[in-house]
């Protein structure tokens, strides 16, 4: 059954490159509308297909980063997926996790020692079983030509700040800036003025997500003047799980009743990550309460359940579909219109 579904995936694949976003525009325009307009949506909770979407019951079954990984999430009904970016040898914005070809791939070696040309000699692989798929390394501008018009993205920066701008020029000149999301950790006035500096340079229409922790960040007031720098429409907020520890009963100082008041002044949405990080205890991001505890515990009340009622209206995940099935099923997950 699914390699039926992954041939499907595919297909589809081709046929999305090839041709312009028609039928699924008004689904990203909604989408769209639903992340510009929080307090218009705090009975909807929104999903993020952590790297792409890649995997399912604590398993990997797609290549992260892949088109197989994101045709499946937009499938599933995410609003956004995360991407990872570095640069070839040849300076071309490619679209992967780590500065190495070994884990995720057939070739070895570093990402940055390789034209675009010999990237797309590496097919990109699963894993954990060793699937070799036939897709290879993809670029920023065919990745973002595959997501146009589906589903809002989310790039996570492998390279230095400066960089954001060009990757924001590629999807500029793909008439989809605003479809695009960057971010970047802040903590300080430092911080925001230089991340303010980068955002002058990269011209309007970006938009910008602060990233906030609880070990540099405990005031609240922080998040308002974070947020009013950026007119943000959302807010990526960390709070720190060690292990050992036992699992945050309030989600810390970030997100406090206050935070919330915050949050709903500013009119930004509050996001969560609850992916797992290797070698780091379960719900390293999300103070105990991750995908390991709603999947592997099966305790999704526990996890995403814990995180709605602090106000979180925009959960990071590796596990789109017990994510979107859970909140479905708890009412806080209202449907699309896609008869236009």
């Amino acid at each position: 059954m699914r390699m039926i579904r992954l041939g499907a995936i595919l297909a589809a694949v081709a046929l999305w490159l090839a041709a312009p976003a028609f039928a699924e525009t008004t689904r990203a325009s909604q989408i769209l509308e639903r992340f510009e307009h929080a307090n218009q949506w705090r009975d909807h909770v929104m999903i993020v297909a952590h790297r792409g979407g890649w995997m399912e019951k604590g398993m990997i079954v797609h290549p992260e980063n892949s088109f197989e990984g994101i045709a499946s999430a937009i499938e599933l009904g995410v609003e956004m997926v995360e991407i990872d970016v570095r640069r070839s040898k040849d300076g071309e914005y490619v679209v992967m996790h780590d500065s190495w070809l070994d884990r995720t791939t057939d070739c070895r070696g570093e990402v940055v020692q390789r034209t675009v040309a010999e990237l797309k000699q590496c097919r990109l692989a699963v894993e954990g079983n060793g699937r070799v798929t036939d897709e290879r390394v993809p670029t920023l501008r065919e990745m973002l030509a595959f997501t146009r018009g589906k589903v809002l993205v989310n790039i996570d920066n492998k390279l230095e700040i400066e960089d954001l701008t060009g990757m924001v020029a590629v999807a500029r000149d793909l008439g989809m800036a605003e479809e695009v999301v960057i971010k970047q950790n802040l903590w300080s006035a430092e911080k925001i003025a230089e991340m303010k500096r980068t955002v002058a340079a990269i011209g309007e229409g970006v938009k910008f997500m602060p990233i906030i922790a609880d070990d540099a960040v405990k005031d609240v007031r922080f998040l308002e003047t974070a947020s009013r720098a950026f007119s943000a429409d959302a807010v990526e907020m960390i709070n720190w799980h060690q292990a050992g520890e036992a699992m945050t009963d309030t989600g810390g100082a970030l997100f406090t009743t206050r935070a919330r008041a915050v949050a709903a002044r500013g009119d930004w949405h509050l996001w969560v990550n609850t992916y797992s990080i290797v070698n780091k205890a379960g719900g390293y991001l999300s103070g105990g309460r991750g995908d390991k505890l709603a999947v592997l515990a099966d305790a999704p009340g526990e996890a995403f359940g814990f995180w709605v009622d602090r106000g979180v209206t925009v959960i990071q995940t590796d596990e789109p579909k017990a994510a979107i099935d859970w909140l479905t099923a708890n009412g806080y997950r209202i449907p699309y219109d896609l008869t236009n």
